[in-house]
Formats: structure tokens, C-alpha cells, sequence
């Protein structure tokens, strides 16, 4: 049968559960394996997320031998959904023996607004995050702020944090009633406009012209963006 998708129990300061899929090829690339994190939307469960036809992160794991951990709190060490996931990949990493500064997150709709979450209150453990048709994380939708007012929002999910931050790539689709956008350019695939924003493109929004919600994952763009 191969390689199967495992529910996995976490013990944190709440209950919280999630699942790993190892896959049978081993690690291809340099040094230790990476840890990809993909998180469901509502009305969602892991195992659901990870068969979607649209969201081939499985395909990935089997061809490059890396593994996904996926869930089903807007302050560090909260005790909320965002400290289990935290919990997750601590275990995955010591479980399966993997590198620590590979640690990616991914996620659709509501997943992708708990990508956010992720980035936000535990940046020290993510290097990288690819999220389609999230909202912002710690605010509703079609919410709008200055520049220092969405930074206050994420600033106040690790009070006293100044270190490092994840690369930022948010996809949305400019029909999607979540967003007042309407652009579009032929990049990474037709119809798709991409935008580079901060130092060395750390930030990097994607619009797909004409989609709604949500937009379907791409896995060679979002595994460019990680570098795996």
C-alpha cells in the first residue's frame, strides 16, 4: 500500500491532534529532510486536505521524500490551536530527525489564515510560508490598516520578538469576495500576475485573475518559494 497518512495524538496544554505522512522514497536533497505544514480550512480535516485533487502537496512528499504534517490563538505558547501545531512540528522534527531550519507551512482558506497565525507567533520555527486565499491572521475580512497598524498586530502575537521573520507568499484569486483586487500579469502561469515586495522579495503576493475562492494550490511555485 505505501506510504499512509497517520493520525498522531500532541500533548500540549490542550488537546490537539494532527497527521504525518512519511513518505516511502527518503530525503533527496541536501543535509536533513524539510518539514512541510499544511493546515486545513474549516469544515475540513487533515485527511480531506491532503486527498484533495487540488492540493497535490502528497505528490510532492512522493517525489522528493519530505514530510507533511497537517491540522485540523493569536499569542505564543497560548495554549490555543496555534501552540498545538507548534507542538507538531517540535515532534515531527525530533521523531523523524529533521532539519530545524527547513520548517514550511501552507495552507488554504481559513488554513491559510492560521499560516499567517504560524508566521506571526512562532517565527523562530518557520523559514518559509506559502498560503492561498487566507485572511490576515488576528483581524475578520476585508479589513484595512496602515502599514504599522498590521505590524502592531502581529508584533503584539510575540511580544519582544526581533529576530528573523518567514518569507511571506500569499496567493489570491482577484474574483474572491475576501479581497478588493483585480489585477493580473502571466507569471507563474497564465492569467496569474506575481508581485515582489521587501528586501530581496521576502514578501511576495500572487493574484490569479478571475478565481475565486480558493485559489488551487501550486506546488512547483510554493516549492520554489521553500527551496525543496
Amino acid at each position: 500500500m505505501g506510504a499512509q497518512l497517520t493520525a498522531r495524538g500532541v500533548v500540549a496544554d490542550r488537546r490537539g491532534s494532527g497527521h504525518v505522512y512519511v513518505p516511502d522514497k527518503a530525503w533527496t536533497g541536501e543535509g536533513k529532510g524539510p518539514l512541510v505544514v499544511a493546515i486545513h480550512s474549516c469544515q475540513s480535516s487533515g485527511p480531506s486536505y491532503f486527498a484533495n485533487a487540488k492540493i497535490p502537496w502528497r505528490q510532492g512528499s512522493d517525489r522528493k521524500g519530505w514530510d507533511v504534517s497537517s491540522k485540523r490563538s493569536l499569542v505564543r505558547n497560548g495554549g490555543g490551536d496555534s501552540h498545538a501545531i507548534a507542538n507538531m512540528i517540535l515532534f515531527a522534527i525530533e521523531k523523524y530527525d529533521l532539519d530545524k531550519e527547513k520548517v514550511f507551512v501552507t495552507g488554504g482558506s481559513s488554513g491559510g489564515m492560521m499560516a499567517n497565525v504560524m508566521a506571526a507567533t512562532y517565527p523562530d520555527l518557520i523559514r518559509a510560508v506559502s498560503l492561498y486565499s487566507g485572511g490576515a491572521g488576528g483581524v475578520g475580512g476585508q479589513s484595512r490598516g496602515s502599514g504599522e497598524q498590521w505590524g502592531n498586530v502581529v508584533r503584539a502575537m510575540y511580544r519582544g520578538y526581533t529576530g528573523p521573520r518567514p518569507k511571506m507568499q500569499i496567493w489570491h484569486g482577484s474574483a474572491d469576495g475576501d479581497t478588493p483586487t483585480s489585477t493580473v500579469q502571466n507569471f507563474p502561469e497564465r492569467n496569474y500576475r506575481t508581485e515582489n515586495f521587501g528586501a530581496e522579495g521576502i514578501v511576495q503576493g500572487i493574484w490569479a485573475q478571475g478565481l475565486g475562492h480558493s485559489v488551487p494550490s501550486n506546488l512547483t511555485a510554493s516549492e520554489q518559494w521553500f527551496g525543496i
